[in-house]
């Protein structure tokens, strides 16, 4: 896998509890594109990613639009195309597989 400062970032990331700012709630449209986010985006304040902007975050396992979110980092969404990868957070205790 090819890594780069993005995730870099995020991997210290993984395993730990991170407060999220929810700034595209569920049910919500790109403010661009037109779709429509199927679960709650944001990201996590005071965290820049290389791109300048905060790291990004899908919120997974919450099924109703939340304007922040305390949960933990499970996975990373590594983007190949640019330098911009996202946390993928869900509630603490939550398991996404029988494994």
């Amino acid at each position: 896998m090819d890594t780069n400062d993005s995730f870099t970032n995020a991997r210290s990331f993984l395993g730990q509890m991170v407060m999220v700012t929810i700034d595209r709630p569920m049910g919500s449209r790109h403010p661009q594109h037109g779709f429509v986010y199927p679960v709650n985006y944001g990201f996590v304040s005071d965290t820049l990613a290389p791109d300048g902007e905060e790291l990004d975050v899908y919120v997974l396992g919450v099924f109703e639009p939340v304007t922040e979110f305390n949960g933990r980092c499970l996975a990373i969404i590594h983007r190949l195309d640019d330098d911009d990868d996202k946390l993928v957070i869900v509630p603490d205790g939550k398991q996404f597989s029988e494994a």
